[in-house]
């Protein structure tokens, strides 16, 4: 039984909203704005922060698992919350479904986390070296999120004419989106210590 973080999320193939999906990249601007606020860096001149990582309680959860071996029961809450928020951004974003992302829990989305026992689960020293050996899916993930923005684009023109969003654009897409919350389950939110799969199946 996998011990990763997995995500759901309802694909709207038929009957697309055409004029939603058409000024797509406009639309979702609120909710961008939104969600990249969470980044400490978002109001400073500093532009290094890294792409997707809005704002998640890294550092405290990681000092709590390696000198408690406590995972904080709120962090894991707030770091739950927000996955689920940029989940239901990237849906929109990439076309999968017409639900305007909402800053408040949508059922047709959603992101589970394992188990964590409170933190009993979690090699205390494993967060350590997570973020090296995570280096190889970040590269996997690059290349992905490469095929998804080309496919989205495809899939836009094709939806915006047709009112019908491509099955393969689906997959690729929600591929992308599950690939990315099992990194980021694994080397940044450590929620689990399961290598995650490089597969865009899973």
């Amino acid at each position: 039984m996998s011990n990763q973080v997995t995500t759901t999320i309802a694909i709207d193939l038929e009957n697309r909203n055409r004029a939603t999906v058409f000024w797509r990249g406009i639309i979702v601007m609120p909710v961008l704005i939104f969600v990249t606020s969470f980044t400490p860096s978002a109001f400073s001149d500093d532009s290094t922060a890294a792409l997707g990582a809005t704002g998640f309680i890294v550092l405290p959860t990681f000092l709590a698992i390696l000198f408690r071996g406590i995972y904080p029961s709120y962090v894991l809450s707030f770091n739950h919350a927000l996955v689920e928020l940029e989940t239901r951004l990237f849906a929109y974003l990439f076309l999968l479904n017409d639900d305007y992302p909402s800053i408040e829990r949508n059922p047709r989305v959603a992101v589970l986390f394992p188990d964590v026992e409170g933190g009993a689960k979690l090699n205390r020293g494993l967060p350590l070296i997570k973020w090296f050996l995570a280096i190889p899916l970040y590269f996997v993930g690059l290349i992905y999120l490469l095929m998804t923005i080309i496919a989205t684009v495809l899939a836009w023109v094709i939806t915006s004419l047709t009112g019908k969003y491509p099955q393969w654009a689906a997959e690729i897409a929600i591929g992308t989106v599950r690939y990315w919350n099992r990194v980021q389950g694994y080397a940044w939110l450590l929620v689990t210590d399961e290598y995650p799969s490089f597969s865009l199946k899973s």
